[in-house]
């Protein structure tokens, strides 16, 4: 459990950042395309 509970953590952190990177990468391509 000690071992499992900060992988699932980084795993969401690094689902987030994806995240947000791509909602940014999205919303720069939207403005140069309009």
């Amino acid at each position: 459990m000690s071992i499992a509970l900060p992988i699932t953590g980084f795993v969401g952190r690094t689902a987030l950042v994806t995240g947000a990177a791509r909602g940014i990468g999205a919303a720069i391509a939207a403005r140069l395309a309009a």
